[in-house]
């Protein structure tokens, strides 16, 4: 499998990316993916290994040596089928996921770990491109029908797996758009809404039905589930947690996904509830150094504040990679 020593004669390459005088003047996503010959050559950086560690790091359990051998080889539609058969939503994680697969990547006890991740998106995006992602809709219906409480990646995923199997399948979104986190709570310059849009549109056809502005419990009687033969709870995780200190609640304090949930929405120019918040001209401070702090940082920064600061609990991590921690580190926002 892959190319024997390919790990040898070929360093690690990681997509490019914008400047940070281009990227902050938009929300766009603002990486610059390789060539397909340097997709290929990231792809023979895989070892073959006799224990293949990435399949235990990855959620998922996907098939990574399998497909990053076929993206060598050039088989990128083999490469799709192979990424699909694990992964509903590629197109997500190749964005989102913090690649514990990389962590644990053999490769990586030496060396820099296979950029997986990269591989993965670049897949999806190929198979987008040509074609070869298609509605499947079941052959036979079970009669059955299933509703599912929340439509972020795991209701969508509920919602295909449950399809494909033949059940008659309703999602219910209580915001006005489908995806949960991934629509609102995601900043566009990680996640272009166009994405969840693009595989909305394929489970339509798989003949799932969207139900937006439904809050069930709220503006939605639950006797209606009643109808249900099955009911699939997928809320997510928008339950905001405070701090124990005094003055939490002092103006110009707010929560981060008021905050990053706002800014999409005055891209697509959605109504606003409340206030603006808004972090132009001003010195902000970021509470959190995780995901959702860089992105309260870089959302800062296009916003045009006067300057951010972050506070982080957790001391300050490696520049480079530590033999106790053999991982790549990854691009901020």
């Amino acid at each position: 499998m892959g190319k024997i020593g390919g790990f040898l004669e070929i360093e690690r390459k990681n997509e490019g990316a914008k400047t940070v005088q281009e990227r902050i003047n938009n929300y766009e996503e603002f990486t610059i993916a390789l060539h397909e010959k340097e997709l290929q050559e990231q792809g023979s950086r895989c070892m073959d290994c006799g224990i293949p560690f990435c399949h235990s790091g990855c959620p998922l359990g996907n098939l990574i040596p399998d497909f990053n051998d076929m993206v060598y080889r050039g088989e990128w539609k083999k490469a799709s089928a192979l990424l699909h058969a694990t992964n509903n939503f590629p197109e997500f994680t190749g964005r989102l996921c913090p690649a514990p697969c990389e962590k644990a990547c053999v490769l990586g006890l030496v060396d820099n770990p296979v950029s997986i991740e990269n591989i993965e998106k670049n897949i999806v995006e190929k198979a987008f491109s040509n074609g070869w992602i298609v509605p499947e809709p079941p052959k036979k219906r079970t009669g059955k029908t299933v509703a599912i409480i929340g439509s972020g990646p795991a209701g969508l995923a509920a919602a295909q797996q449950l399809n494909r199997a033949g059940h008659n399948v309703t999602v219910f979104e209580r915001e006005d758009e489908v995806g949960g986190l991934l629509r609102y709570g995601i900043p566009n310059f990680k996640l272009e809404k166009q994405i969840i849009d693009r595989r909305v549109s394929i489970l339509e056809k798989e003949g799932i039905i969207f139900k937006t502005n439904v809050n069930v419990g709220v503006n939605y009687d639950v006797k209606n589930l009643d109808y249900f033969d099955a009911i699939v709870l997928c809320g997510g995780a928008t339950k905001k947690r405070s701090l124990p200190v005094k003055g939490i609640d002092a103006n110009g304090v707010h929560q981060a996904m008021d905050f990053l949930t706002q800014q999409t929405k005055q891209i697509f120019n959605k109504p606003i509830n409340g206030a603006i918040i808004s972090a132009t001209n001003k010195n902000v401070i970021v509470i959190g150094g995780g995901d959702t702090g860089s992105d309260c940082v870089g959302t800062s920064n296009r916003q045009g504040a006067k300057s951010v600061t972050n506070f982080e609990i957790m001391p300050k991590p490696p520049i480079g990679r530590s033999e106790k921690a053999p991982c790549h580190i990854g691009q901020s926002s």
